[in-house]
C-alpha cells in the first residue's frame, strides 16, 4: 500500500452552466466520444482519397459520401451501445424499467453492442452508396481505435470500471465505498487501473497496427482483412485485461466472487470474455477468407 498510487483530483465534468431549470454540463466522456469519431471520420477520409489502397487502384466511394458513414456510425455506436449493455449485462433490470432503456446519460453502454450497431450502420450504408461492404467495414475498424483509448481514458477519470485489487506499485486507489469494498484488504484499497490497460492495448497497439498494415502494407487491397485483425486485436486484448479488471457487480454473488459467467472448476469466464472470443473466430475467419480470394 505504501507504493499506491492516489486517485488524481479530476472532476469527470469540464464545466457546467447553470440554465436555471436545468444544469448543462460537458462531461470528459461525452467529449471522448465526439473526438474519437472526429479522429477516426478523418482517418477513414485520408485511406479512401489514396486509390492505391484499394483493390484495382479504385476508391470504394467519394471522399464526400463518408459524411453519411459518420452519421451511419454515431446512430450504431450509440443504439448498439445502449442495447448491448440493457440485454448483455442487465437485462432483468431494464425489462421491468423499460422507461430506462433510452437514458443513455445515466450510463452504461456496451462496446460489443456499439459493435454490432456499427455493423448495422456499415450494412446500410453500404447498401445506399451500392458499395463493398467489407471495404466500408475495413474503415470503420481503422477509426475504431482512437475512440476506444479517449473512452477508457475518460472511464478512469469517471473513476468506473476499476480492476481487481492488487499490491503493484502502480496500483491506484479509486474513491468511492464500492471502490473501497475489498474483503480481507486492511486500510485502503489500491486496484489495477485496467481502464488504462486497455486504453494501451485496444487503442495505441492495436490503432498504430492497424495503421500500419493499412497506410504501410495496403491491407485495405483484400476487403475484410483489416476488419479481421482489428476483431482479433480487441477481442485478445479485452480477453487479457478481463484477467484484471473487476467483474460487473451484478454477477458477483456468494461462492462466485470473481463474477464469472461460465465456471470451468475454480476458473472460468467473465462476460467481456465470454463476448470477446466469438470475436477472436470470427476475426480469423475474416483474415483467412480475404487471404484465400484472389
Amino acid at each position: 500500500m505504501i507504493f499506491a498510487i492516489p486517485f488524481p483530483d479530476i472532476s469527470p465534468e469540464i464545466f457546467s452552466v447553470d440554465l436555471g431549470q436545468f444544469t448543462f454540463a460537458l462531461r470528459w466522456y461525452a467529449l471522448a466520444y465526439i473526438v474519437g469519431i472526429v479522429i477516426g471520420w478523418r482517418l477513414a477520409v485520408m485511406a479512401v482519397r489514396r486509390d492505391a489502397l484499394w483493390p484495382g487502384g479504385v476508391r470504394p466511394f467519394a471522399p464526400e459520401a463518408a459524411e453519411d458513414l459518420i452519421t451511419a456510425v454515431i446512430v450504431g455506436i450509440l443504439a448498439g451501445g445502449r442495447l448491448g449493455f440493457v440485454f448483455f449485462y442487465q437485462p432483468a433490470y431494464y425489462l421491468s424499467n423499460p422507461i430506462e432503456i433510452p437514458m443513455i446519460w445515466q450510463g452504461g453502454m456496451s462496446f460489443h453492442g456499439g459493435m454490432l450497431g456499427m455493423a448495422a450502420g456499415a450494412l446500410w450504408f453500404a447498401w445506399k452508396h451500392k458499395v463493398r461492404i467489407l471495404s466500408v467495414l475495413d474503415l470503420m475498424a481503422l477509426g475504431t481505435p482512437p475512440g476506444l483509448l479517449l473512452g477508457r481514458i475518460a472511464n478512469f477519470i469517471n473513476a468506473e470500471l476499476w480492476g481487481r485489487p492488487t499490491d503493484l506499485p502502480w496500483a491506484v486507489i479509486f474513491p468511492g465505498a464500492a471502490a473501497q469494498d475489498c474483503p480481507g484488504v486492511e486500510g485502503l484499497c489500491a486496484r489495477h487501473p485496467s481502464q488504462l490497460y486497455e486504453a494501451g492495448l485496444e487503442g495505441i497497439v492495436l490503432g498504430a497496427l492497424l495503421i500500419f498494415v493499412v497506410f504501410a502494407c495496403g491491407w485495405t487491397r483484400r476487403p475484410g482483412q483489416v476488419t479481421g485483425l482489428f476483431l482479433v486485436g480487441y477481442g485478445a486484448a479485452r480477453i487479457f485485461v478481463e484477467f484484471f479488471r473487476q467483474a460487473d457487480a451484478q454477477f458477483i454473488e456468494p461462492g462466485n466472487p470473481m463474477g464469472y459467467v461460465v465456471q470451468i472448476g475454480q476458473a472460468g469466464l467473465s462476460m467481456g470474455q465470454l463476448l470477446s472470443l466469438p470475436m477472436v473466430a470470427l476475426g480469423l475467419a475474416f483474415i483467412l477468407r480475404a487471404r484465400m480470394r484472389r
